[in-house]
C-alpha cells in the first residue's frame, strides 16, 4: 500500500483531465450509473470529498443525518444540489477531490476518520476514494465511448476488495471465510492477497477482480476462476464500497 496518498492523486488528475474534455451536451449524457448524469457523478465524487476535508460541514451532517441506506443518502444529496452548471461543478469538485490528498497524508498516525459505516484510517479511506473515482470514472467514459485505461494503481482497488470480504460475506448474511487472490496485474505482474494456504482461492485478471468488487462487471462474464468451498461465494458477493 505504497504510495496511497500520491496514487489517489494521480487518479485524481486523471480523472480530472477526462472531465476537462467534456462538452455540455456530454456532461447531461446518461453515465452508467443508473439514474445519474455525467454531471450527477461529479456532484457525488465532490460532495463525498466535501465530507473529507470539511468533517464539521453542511455536507457530512447532511451524509450522517439522512436515516436511509447509503444509495438513499447520496441519491438524495445529488437531488438536492443537481442542476450546476458544468463550469460549477468542475471547480466544485477540483476545489474538493484534489484536496484529499494531501488532507488525508497529513493526519496523524493512527488517526480514524469517520466515514460511511465505519471510521476509517487515512491510508484506506484514500483507497476508497482511489476506487471510487475508478468507478465512476468508468461509468463516464464508457457510455461516453472515451477511453480509459487500466493502470497499475488497480493494485489497491483489488487490495481494498479482498481487504473487505468478511464485510461482504456479512452483507450477504454469511460468515466469513478466508480467500486467497492470485491475480495478474495490469503490468502483467503476480498480485497476491491473503493466505496462500487458505482453502478457496480467486484467480484471473486483476482488472477484472476490480470490476467485480466495483459491481460494474458480473462474475459471469469475467475469466476469473473460483476454487474451493467458499470461493463461487466470495467473487458473488465481492464489493469495494458500503452497502
Amino acid at each position: 500500500m505504497t504510495d496511497i496518498f500520491d496514487d489517489l492523486a494521480a487518479e485524481c488528475r486523471r480523472f480530472d483531465e477526462l472531465l476537462a474534455g467534456l462538452t455540455p451536451d456530454q456532461w447531461a449524457a446518461p453515465s452508467a450509473a443508473p439514474g445519474w448524469s455525467v454531471a450527477d457523478v461529479v456532484l457525488h465524487l465532490a460532495q463525498t470529498s466535501e465530507v473529507i476535508t470539511d468533517p464539521a460541514g453542511a455536507q457530512a451532517k447532511a451524509f450522517v443525518d439522512t436515516g436511509t441506506t447509503v444509495d438513499g443518502a447520496v441519491d438524495e444529496l445529488v437531488a438536492a444540489e443537481r442542476g450546476l452548471p458544468p463550469d460549477a461543478l468542475l471547480a466544485r469538485w477540483r476545489a474538493a477531490a484534489l484536496a484529499v490528498p494531501e488532507h488525508l497524508r497529513a493526519q496523524p498516525p493512527g488517526t480514524r476518520l469517520p466515514w460511511v459505516r465505519t471510521p476509517l484510517s487515512a491510508a484506506t479511506l484514500a483507497t476508497t476514494r482511489l476506487a471510487e473515482h475508478w468507478a465512476h470514472a468508468l461509468d463516464v467514459a464508457g457510455p461516453l465511448g472515451l477511453d480509459y485505461p487500466d493502470t497499475a494503481r488497480l493494485r489497491h482497488v483489488a487490495w481494498l476488495a479482498h481487504r473487505t470480504l468478511p464485510y461482504a460475506f456479512a452483507v450477504a448474511g454469511l460468515a466469513a471465510a478466508p480467500v486467497f487472490c492470485d491475480l495478474t496485474g495490469t503490468d502483467g505482474t503476480r498480485w497476491t492477497y491473503g493466505d496462500p494456504d487458505a482453502p478457496s482461492r480467486i484467480t484471473g485478471p486483476a482488472a477484472e477482480f476490480c470490476r467485480v468488487g466495483a459491481r460494474r462487471l458480473d462474475p459471469g462474464r469475467t475469466s476469473l476462476a473460483a476454487e474451493g468451498p467458499h470461493g463461487q461465494d466470495a467473487l458473488r458477493v465481492l464489493r469495494t464500497y458500503a452497502a
